[in-house]
C-alpha cells in the first residue's frame, strides 16, 4: 500500500512548484508587452495573467483545505504534477520565441504573416488557451472538481466512468473512495480506448494522440477527453468520424487562429464556396467553419450540438461548402449518416396538437426546455435530450427521471418530419450567417457541464414557435 501514499509525499513539493509557476508566468507576462502581440483570440497578453491568477486561486484554495489530496490517487495532485511540469516547459518555449525581458524591439519574423516563428508562436497561444480553459474547467475558484467532472456526451461519460476511473495499486485492494482519475497518460488512455474503439499502431496512433491531447502534454485528460468526443461526436462512430474529418478531410486545419483563417482564406476570395474548418479556440467542444461567400466575403460560423459531418453535408447542398482549402474535390461524407434498419413510433396528430397549444414541440426535451430529444431511456422508453440525461445520472440517479423506472441502458434517437420544411425554414436555412468577427471569449464551466435537470413534468415551458405541423417518427438507431 505505499504506492497509495506517494501523492502525499508531494504535498510539500506542490505549493513550491505552484509558486514557480506563478513566477514564471509574471516574467513571461513582462515578455509579453509588444503591441503586436495583441492578436484576435488566443491572445498571449490576456492567457498568461490569467493563467497566473488561476494558479494563484488553486495554491490558495490548496492551503485552505490544508493540502490535503481528499481526490486520493490519481486525483488532484497527479493532475498538477503533469500540467505545471507541462506549463512550465511550454513557458520556456514562449519565452525563447520573444526578445528577452528589458531589451527593445523584437525579431521582425516573429509577427510577419506566415514565418516560422509565427507559426510557432500562434501554435503556442492556443497551447495556452487550452491549458487555461482545462485548469478552469477542473479547477473552477481553485477548487477541484475532477473526479466529478460531467462529460457531454453521455455514452462518452460512461466510458470514462467504467475504463478510467478508480484505479487499484494492487490486485487485492478495493478502489480508493473519491479517486476518480482525471487525467491518463497516453499509453493508458490508449489501450483503454481500444477496449471498444480499435486504433491502429504507428501514424495512426501518432495522428489521435496529437489531436486529443491539445496541451501536448503525454496525457489525456477528462477535460481532453470532454472536447474530442464532443468534436466528433457521435460516439458509436467515433473514431471513424475523426479519420474522415481531421485525417482524410483537406478542409480541416489543426493550430489555426481566426487571423490564420483569414489570411488562407484571402487565396481563395475569387471562388465563393471555399472553406477551412477547425476546432474552436475559444468555444472549445465546437468546430468553426471559415467559408467565402458569393459576393466574395469571408465568413465564419460556430455551429452548435451538431455533429460537424451534417453541418458540412447541408453546407455542400446549399452551395456553402464546395471547396476545401480552395480545392476542387469535396470528399464524401454521407456513410457516416448511414443507420441500420429500425422501428419507427409514430406521434398521433391529437398528441402534436397538444403541444402546438402550449407553444411547445414534441422534440423539445420537457425538462429543459432547451434542446431536443436524442436519447430514448430503457426499458420504459421515455425520450429527453442527452445533457439532461447526463446531468441525471451525475447525481448518481440511476432511475428514469419520469417514472423512477431503473435505467437499464438507452439508445441515441433522431426526431425528423416527413413532410418538407416551410419555405420560410428553408430560405433561413440556407445561410448559418457568420459569428462574431472575432470568437468572444472562453467557454465557461457551467456550459460545458450542466447541472442536474429538475424533476418533470415542466409546465413552465417559454414560448417556441412550433415547428411544420406535419407527421413526426421517434426513430431509434445505430450509427456504423
Amino acid at each position: 500500500m505505499a504506492a497509495a501514499a506517494a501523492p502525499r509525499g508531494r504535498q510539500g513539493e506542490e505549493p513550491r512548484a505552484l509558486s514557480r509557476a506563478v513566477r514564471l508566468l509574471q516574467c513571461l507576462e513582462e515578455q509579453c508587452g509588444d503591441p503586436r502581440l495583441a492578436t484576435s483570440p488566443p491572445s498571449l497578453r490576456d492567457l498568461v495573467p490569467r493563467t497566473a491568477q488561476l494558479l494563484r486561486e488553486v495554491a490558495h484554495a490548496r492551503r485552505k483545505a490544508a493540502g490535503g489530496d481528499s481526490e486520493g490517487p490519481g486525483g488532484s495532485g497527479d493532475f498538477l504534477v503533469v500540467y505545471l511540469a507541462n506549463l512550465e516547459a511550454k513557458s520556456r518555449q514562449v519565452a525563447a520565441l520573444l526578445p528577452p525581458r528589458g531589451q527593445k524591439g523584437a525579431n521582425d519574423e516573429l509577427f510577419r504573416e506566415g514565418s516560422r516563428l509565427r507559426r510557432q508562436l500562434a501554435k503556442l497561444a492556443l497551447i495556452f488557451s487550452y491549458m487555461h480553459s482545462e485548469l478552469g474547467a477542473l479547477f473552477p475558484e481553485g477548487k477541484y472538481c475532477g473526479h466529478t467532472y460531467q462529460v457531454t456526451k453521455a455514452p462518452a461519460h460512461t466510458f470514462w466512468r467504467e475504463h478510467c476511473g478508480a484505479r487499484c495499486f494492487l490486485p487485492e485492494d478495493p478502489p480508493i473512495l473519491g479517486s476518480q482519475r482525471c487525467v491518463l497518460p497516453w499509453a493508458e488512455f490508449e489501450s483503454l480506448l481500444c477496449t471498444c474503439h480499435p486504433v491502429e499502431p504507428g501514424s495512426t496512433a501518432l495522428a489521435l494522440r496529437s489531436t486529443i491531447d491539445l496541451t501536448c502534454s503525454g496525457h489525456v485528460s477528462i477535460f481532453e477527453f470532454d472536447i474530442f468526443t464532443r468534436l466528433f461526436q457521435p460516439w458509436p462512430t467515433l473514431l471513424k468520424n475523426w479519420q474522415h474529418l481531421a485525417v482524410n478531410h483537406p478542409g480541416y486545419m489543426a493550430f489555426l487562429t481566426y487571423d490564420d483563417v483569414q489570411a488562407r482564406l484571402q487565396a481563395c476570395k475569387d471562388k465563393p464556396g471555399s472553406y477551412v474548418f477547425r476546432p474552436s479556440c475559444t468555444r472549445l467542444g465546437h468546430w468553426a467553419i471559415g467559408y467565402v461567400s458569393s459576393d466574395g466575403s469571408i465568413l465564419q460560423t460556430i455551429p452548435l450540438n451538431r455533429p460537424l459531418f451534417q453541418v458540412l453535408l447541408e453546407g455542400q447542398k446549399d452551395g456553402l461548402y464546395l471547396y476545401p482549402d480552395g480545392k476542387n474535390q469535396n470528399p464524401d461524407l454521407t456513410e457516416l449518416r448511414k443507420v441500420e434498419p429500425h422501428q419507427q413510433i409514430h406521434v398521433s396528430e391529437e398528441q402534436l396538437q397538444l403541444y402546438w397549444a402550449m407553444d411547445s414541440t414534441f422534440e423539445l426535451c420537457k425538462i429543459c426546455a432547451e434542446h431536443d430529444k436524442d436519447v430514448k431511456i430503457k426499458p420504459c422508453g421515455h425520450l429527453l435530450c442527452s445533457y439532461c440525461l447526463a446531468a441525471w445520472q451525475h447525481e448518481d440517479s440511476q432511475t428514469c427521471p419520469f417514472c423512477r423506472r431503473q435505467i437499464e441502458d438507452w439508445d441515441a434517437i433522431s426526431i425528423y418530419q416527413f413532410q418538407e420544411k416551410p419555405v420560410e425554414a428553408q430560405a433561413t436555412a440556407k445561410d448559418p450567417g457568420p459569428s462574431n468577427d472575432q470568437e468572444d471569449g472562453e467557454l465557461e464551466l457551467g456550459q460545458a457541464t450542466p447541472s442536474a435537470p429538475p424533476l418533470p413534468p415542466r409546465p413552465d415551458l417559454p414560448p417556441r414557435r412550433p415547428r411544420n405541423k406535419g407527421q413526426l417518427n421517434v426513430v431509434s438507431h445505430t450509427l456504423v
